[in-house]
């Protein structure tokens, strides 16, 4: 696999993700989709493991959300 973020998003595709946004908030879901321009489409995650997503205050998600590529810092598996 390349380093290109759209080919690191697709291999991560219905993986467990978290997407840090700008204003610091963090959401926990399922990859379930993404564009060109780096919107995403996260689905409910399930289980979520306060220990894997460190001391950060992330909320997990309960209903299919779509954030918009421009307010997206990061997104860690």
């Amino acid at each position: 696999m390349s380093g290109r973020p759209l080919d690191v998003l697709e291999a991560s595709l219905e993986a467990a993700v978290t997407v840090h946004l700008k204003d610091g908030r963090a959401f926990h879901g399922s990859l379930a989709g993404y564009d060109q321009h780096m919107n995403v489409v996260l689905d409910p995650a399930g289980d979520v493991d306060g220990d894997a997503l460190g001391e950060l205050e992330v909320e997990a998600i309960e209903d299919t959300t779509i954030i918009r590529g421009d307010n997206v810092v990061t997104i860690k598996t």
